[in-house]
């Protein structure tokens, strides 16, 4: 049996993980320990202790870090309240908030300001859901699941708009969409795709290799939104098994019965020496062929948070 892998690219890190990542660890130079994180920076394990071990503190909310000490926000953003709360207890704060998450965050604003009833389509009790309903809560109205969408009451069904989580399953999101259009044929979409570019890249990469997989292999955290999509997606698409593992010693040995060909995938919150790991783990077990499948290069960088910029020396 020939063994091989088929190595998903883009994978991993996307440019704002790097971004939320890069601020801690800039702020830890720069101020010093501790620095305050609320909830985790990102959804991922290795990166959380990482950075604890560095002297970055996590907390789950703003009340538990002492007043006037430096918070640092995560990617996922916050609603104002959390904003107000930090400011009232003269907390310093840096908002590590992806931008393509503060894009919706300004989309519910906007469309709350014309007096739209906005659908926001995600995951109930996700941090990113969390924030972006905090923005404008007396017009948004959560839809998770099908039942949602028949729950949903608006005032006026030709000023109704959906929004979206950015790291969903594109195709389960659109799913979404077409049931709610089913109620409201005038509801509109966003003024640009909410799904961000990294999630939609990292599903069309494993729907592209996953057809040719007896396993798909996807590092990531459980609590990682768009890692768990991917194990969804891999299935979806043909796989004949797909499983989600923080670490290569997570993979049950039984998993590779009678398998020649393992994909591997990475969540957007992961960094890429977890991928390597488990490809040394997999290359000792025979599987040292590996192939990498490209269906896109991401270029995209985002600056620091001007926050961080501002006293980092020049």
């Amino acid at each position: 049996m020939d063994k091989r892998v088929l190595l998903a690219k883009p994978r991993g890190y996307c440019a704002g993980v790097d971004r939320a990542v890069v601020t801690v660890e800039k702020a830890l130079e720069q101020y010093g320990a501790p620095v305050y994180v609320r909830k985790e920076i990102v959804h991922n394990k290795h990166v959380v202790e990482t950075l604890s071990r560095r002297g970055a503190i996590f907390v789950d909310e703003t009340d538990e870090v002492p007043e006037g000490a430096l918070v640092v926000f995560s990617a996922h953003g916050v609603s104002p309240a959390v904003h107000e709360e930090a400011a009232d207890r003269g907390l310093r704060t840096i908002d590590a908030t992806c931008p393509l998450v503060t894009k919706v965050h300004n989309e519910a604003k906007r469309f709350a300001r014309e007096d739209y009833d906005i659908l926001l389509i995600g995951h109930e009790g996700h941090e990113e859901v969390e924030g972006t309903y905090g923005e404008a809560p007396s017009h948004i109205q959560l839809v998770d699941t099908a039942e949602d969408v028949d729950k949903v009451v608006v005032r006026d069904p030709s000023k109704v708009v959906w929004l979206s989580q950015t790291t969903l399953s594109v195709d389960e999101t659109m799913v979404r969409v077409r049931q709610l259009q089913e109620r409201f044929p005038d509801l509109q979409e966003p003024p640009s795709d909410d799904i961000c570019y990294a999630t939609s890249n990292r599903q069309t990469a494993v729907k592209t290799m996953a057809p040719e997989c007896d396993l798909v292999l996807v590092v990531g955290s459980k609590n990682s939104s768009n890692s768990v999509r991917l194990v969804e997606v891999a299935l979806q698409a043909g796989a004949k098994a797909s499983y989600l593992v923080d670490y290569a010693r997570e993979v049950d040995e039984a998993w590779l019965d009678g398998v020649s060909t393992v994909g591997v995938t990475s969540g957007a919150s992961v960094p890429d020496i977890l991928v390597m790991e488990l490809l040394e783990f997999l290359a000792e077990r025979g599987y040292g062929n590996v192939e990498e499948i490209t269906t896109a290069n991401e270029k995209i960088a985002f600056a620091l948070p001007r926050e961080l910029r501002k006293d980092m020396v020049r």
